[in-house]
């Protein structure tokens, strides 16, 4: 008996996996192999932590930031991170695991979230840089998302991605106010920029081939790490060199004959450690206001789910 059963599973995935590879989709009320639920489920999970950790490094900068249309504009687009958050939280719920529980995780420190908001920030050239380059380089990987197989997860994704076209671009228009200004801040920026430069390099991480890729094979991704990157560099540094910053990577260039583009490779050893969950004095403080928040606005969360009945005023 036990063996029909397993031949039965075996037979089920192979289906499965012939169905994602002729383009077939998944909706979260399907059957599907527990191996693709769970690669599912890290990677959106993730994404959800890196939305809502995300909105911190920007967060930071509300109270100084230099006019009050920067002000309005940056808060705005901190909203639209944490709302990301909750909607993708919500798509992950669907593969079997409760929202609270991976804010738990996350605040508690076992929860992942995307290398980049492990980094602190020093000036206002790093919003410029969050909200140009990071914010490009999550459009590149999100776009390519709208192939993924999850249904439920696609369709957020539309409205995600089109939010960070918004967010791409009032990144871009701090680049370009800051290229064009004085010295000073055409310094600011460029110092960002070599700060920055490394960090969006592991953004799409190391170079593996998509027949080694089991997130490309259960098809969770859809294009590799490397093809990416390449994308990410193809559009992104010809508009750096148009606004004069420079590269900070003498070593890149692109070649004409393999058409891709060069590159020094970053240090994978620092990526490695943040994967492997050893805090930056970064990390330790955006989990800090993270822990704070939980615990500040709890009684909020309970009024809204029905643990708690608000106090009414007496007349």
């Amino acid at each position: 008996m036990v063996a029909a059963t397993q031949t039965t599973d075996e037979q089920r995935t192979e289906e499965f996996l012939a169905h994602l590879h002729a383009g077939g989709k998944v909706e979260a009320t399907d059957w599907m192999p527990e191996t693709y639920r769970q690669l599912n489920l890290k990677f959106i999970e993730m994404h959800a932590n890196s939305e809502i950790m995300g909105a911190l490094p920007e967060r930071e900068w509300i109270a100084r930031a230099p006019s009050l249309r920067r002000k309005r504009s940056l808060a705005a687009k901190v909203q639209d991170e944490v709302g990301h958050a909750h909607l993708i939280y919500r798509v992950a719920e669907t593969l079997g695991k409760p929202r609270q529980q991976m804010y738990d995780d996350l605040i508690a420190g076992r929860g992942k979230f995307h290398n980049v908001f492990h980094y602190p920030t020093h000036s206002w050239g790093d919003v410029a840089c969050i909200g140009f380059l990071v914010d490009g380089a999550a459009i590149v990987t999100q776009r390519a998302l709208l192939e993924t197989s999850y249904l439920p997860y696609v369709r957020v994704m539309r409205r995600v991605v089109a939010e960070e076209s918004l967010h791409y671009r009032h990144g871009e228009d701090i680049m370009l106010a800051m290229a064009s200004g004085t010295d000073e801040q055409f310094a600011m920026l460029q110092e960002a920029v070599n700060r920055w430069w490394e960090p969006i390099m592991h953004f799409f991480g190391t170079d593996v081939a998509a027949e080694d890729d089991p997130m490309i094979h259960w098809g969770v991704k859809s294009r590799t790490n490397e093809q990416s990157r390449q994308e990410w560099i193809n559009t992104y540094v010809p508009k750096m060199w148009d606004m004069g910053i420079e590269t900070p990577d003498p070593a890149l260039r692109y070649d004409a004959d393999t058409k891709a583009w060069s590159y020094t490779e970053p240090d994978w050893d620092k990526l490695k450690q943040i994967v492997k969950g050893e805090p930056t004095p970064a990390t330790a403080s955006r989990l800090y206001w993270r822990q704070a928040l939980a615990r500040d606005h709890e009684w909020v969360r309970q009024i809204v789910t029905g643990d708690r009945a608000p106090v009414v005023a007496a007349a």
